[in-house]
């Protein structure tokens, strides 16, 4: 028992309750690696939202371009076309993971994409992962399958561009 009312009110504050909370040791919990259905579901949100970007980048090229007369000749070629879609993935994603580390998609489904060194995401990194996750999809889906091979669970575009999605825990509903 201490020896007067004040010092048992001045250790029960606040202020003095954090120094305990901070002497405990971190937990050692490891993040979920998270499935391939729930990442699928991500990336189905986030393509609808891209898609739209990309109709209006397609629209602005024909307002600049001016549209043609057969239908038989595209009126944006295909080149810039494809150069117009990859600046928009790569912007799209690379400004939500540089900023969180998620997209609204990965969001509703908990997950969140995080560098193998810990350290925030850089633009070499997403224009990897981007680059590489549309190399990934082009033999028939094998750089997604590849992390049912892979001894770390991971996509062929997570080994490239040295980053790894995780699980995050719910939160609690108050």
């Amino acid at each position: 028992m201490s020896a007067c009312y004040f010092t048992q009110i001045q250790d029960s504050h606040p202020r003095n309750i954090t120094r305990h909370m901070n002497d405990t040791p971190p937990n050692p919990i490891q993040p979920l690696p998270v499935p391939l259905w729930r990442h699928a579901f991500a990336m189905f949100y986030d393509t609808l939202l891209v898609v739209p970007l990309f109709m209006a980048a397609a629209a602005v090229w024909v307002a600049i371009l001016g549209p043609t007369q057969s239908i038989d000749e595209p009126a944006v070629p295909a080149p810039l076309q494809w150069l117009t879609w990859v600046v928009i993935l790569t912007s799209f994603f690379g400004i939500f993971w540089r900023r969180a580390g998620q997209t609204l998609g990965m969001q509703a489904w908990r997950i969140q994409l995080v560098s193998d060194s810990a350290a925030p995401l850089t633009w070499q990194q997403v224009i990897r992962r981007v680059l590489g996750a549309l190399l990934a999809a082009l033999p028939l889906g094998l750089g997604y399958l590849w992390r049912y091979v892979s001894p770390q669970n991971r996509y062929w575009h997570d080994t490239w561009s040295q980053t790894h999605l995780i699980l995050l825990p719910k939160r609690d509903s108050q």
